[in-house]
């Protein structure tokens, strides 16, 4: 059995969204959180690594959202690491309500262990195998899935611009990996503004957004005062569902540094179903979807 670790969390107010859920960013900084937790109570804190001259750094993750998640909840994010390969390692992490036995949220990280003076890939060593895998001092393999396949955009590709600010750099000196996950959402917003169907909309109507999935691929650092250009479309929608792309490129020579696929359902706001979208939404949103 690997090294586990339960992490509690009581979700604060501040941290929930419109619709008085957490946030869906905010499960990520618990997993970052959970994951430095369960290191440390491996044996292996800031001070083991740096000591060692190496760090960890995210390159790819997955969440899926499987039941709101309201203030005041005290929740735990249950993790455990659950395999290596040369140089990256996946963690996973179950978020759990008290008194469900079904787990609120599924999500796994693909860490990749790097030499702190160069940032170049290192080899893990025998020792963190033996602290993440305690009873048999060997991690096993595990099976990368490709990042999905996106359509080319189409004609009504849609582009925001961000700055990167201060309160979302990392102790790393990097935009925190969770704040990709708010510019995004924030790019949503922004889009449904552009378009005409406003979010504000959509609630008078008793429908909203929730987001079901993302799948998110970091692949150059970004750092603070960087120019993003993040541009979004919508492909392979269904009847209750859509899936939007966006990718994050550096304004200054339109280098890809993260891209994001997030699945989005369409829900009735007093039952929490899922429902049809309306025949005006592929009529006002139609140049922003991919063949």
């Amino acid at each position: 059995m690997p090294h586990t670790l339960q992490v509690p969390f009581t979700i604060r107010n501040d941290e929930c969204d419109a619709y008085g859920h957490l946030n869906n960013a905010v499960y990520l900084r618990y997993m970052q959180e959970a994951a430095f937790r369960a290191s440390s109570d491996a044996g292996l804190g800031r001070d083991q690594y740096a000591a060692m001259g190496r760090y960890w750094l995210i390159r790819e993750t997955e969440i899926e959202y499987l039941q709101v998640l309201p203030a005041e909840e005290t929740i735990t994010v249950k993790t455990w690491n659950e395999g290596m390969r040369r140089t990256t390692a996946r963690r996973r992490y179950v978020f759990s309500r008290p008194n469900h036995d079904e787990p609120a949220a599924s999500a796994w990280t693909d860490w990749v262990y790097l030499k702190r003076e160069t940032g170049q890939p290192a080899r893990i060593p025998p020792e963190i195998h033996d602290a993440f895998f305690p009873e048999t001092g060997r991690a096993p393999g595990f099976t990368r899935t490709p990042f999905p396949q996106v359509p080319p955009a189409p004609p009504g590709i849609f582009r925001l611009e961000r700055r990167v600010e201060w309160r979302d750099i990392d102790p790393m000196q990097h935009l925190n990996n969770a704040a990709y996950l708010s510019y995004v959402e924030d790019c949503a917003v922004q889009l449904a503004n552009h378009f005409g169907w406003s979010f504000e909309q959509w609630g008078k109507h008793g429908l909203a957004f929730v987001a079901r999935q993302h799948r998110i691929q970091y692949l150059q650092p970004v750092l603070l005062e960087d120019e993003l250009e993040i541009s979004t479309w919508l492909f392979n929608v269904r009847r209750t569902s859509a899936t939007r792309y966006y990718a994050l490129r550096r304004a200054a020579d339109g280098e890809l540094m993260a891209q994001v696929v997030t699945l989005w359902a369409l829900i009735d706001l007093e039952s929490g179903r899922p429902t049809r979208f309306p025949a005006s939404f592929h009529e006002v949103i139609g140049p922003n979807i991919a063949e």
